[in-house]
């Protein structure tokens, strides 16, 4: 959404405004506490509903090159303030393996996912949705996976393509981690390499704002 400042006189008028900016607005925690709860990974299964490709639709960047540039640096520091743990360095090491990946850039219109890698080269595929799963984490919190089932031929594509976004129901996101691959089984397994998308249009400035958000 885009946003402005505007200095009114009593009766209304406007004497004097700024120039529209864009704002992004942080939609992880919504819903109050219910909303504050289910980010966190703490819900009921009854509260779990189907969703559909479209809540995923648009063009969406890794992240795994602002990581390799520097430009998250103060996220890893940030969380290195905050933990007893890890320093940024460790914080920095352990994304580097969740984001990495070589596919650059995900494309999702309909029911067709493209898939652009770093060297420019495209897949495209057709999905249907293959049902959700419930996961329980050693932390005591639990997520849930969004799978989608490749319906044509071509094998350049994953079988399988599973979402998690932190919603556990229908709801547009603003990121979003992806796990691929031809073992539907074996994929929700994957617990550490989980490469993740913002909207391209999202600057590095947007996205690091974003992650200190959290």
């Amino acid at each position: 959404m885009q946003a402005k400042a505007a200095l009114l006189a009593p009766n209304g008028d406007v004497i004097q405004e700024s120039e529209p900016v864009t704002v992004h607005i942080d939609d992880h925690h919504t819903g109050g506490e219910e909303g504050e709860r289910i980010y966190k990974g703490f819900f009921y299964n009854d509260e779990v509903a189907d969703r559909e490709l479209s809540d995923w639709a648009g063009e969406w960047q890794s992240v795994y090159p602002y990581l390799k540039s520097g430009a998250l640096d103060e996220v890893f520091e940030a969380k290195a303030a905050k933990s007893d743990t890890m320093d940024a360095a460790e914080y920095k090491a352990y994304y580097d393996t969740g984001y990495q990946t070589d596919v650059a850039e995900i494309q999702i219109e309909g029911d067709q996912v493209t898939f652009t890698k770093e060297n420019g080269d495209s897949q495209s595929a057709q999905y249907t949705y293959d049902g959700y799963e419930i996961l329980n984490y050693e932390r005591g919190n639990r997520g849930v996976r969004f799978v989608f089932k490749r319906t044509d031929d071509n094998t350049d594509m994953p079988s399988f393509i599973q979402f998690s976004d932190h919603n556990i129901h229908p709801n547009k996101v603003a990121h979003f981690h992806l796990y691929w691959g031809d073992d539907r089984a074996a994929l929700l397994d994957e617990v550490d390499h989980w490469p993740t998308y913002y909207p391209v249009d999202w600057t590095e400035a947007q996205i690091a704002d974003d992650m200190l958000a959290h």
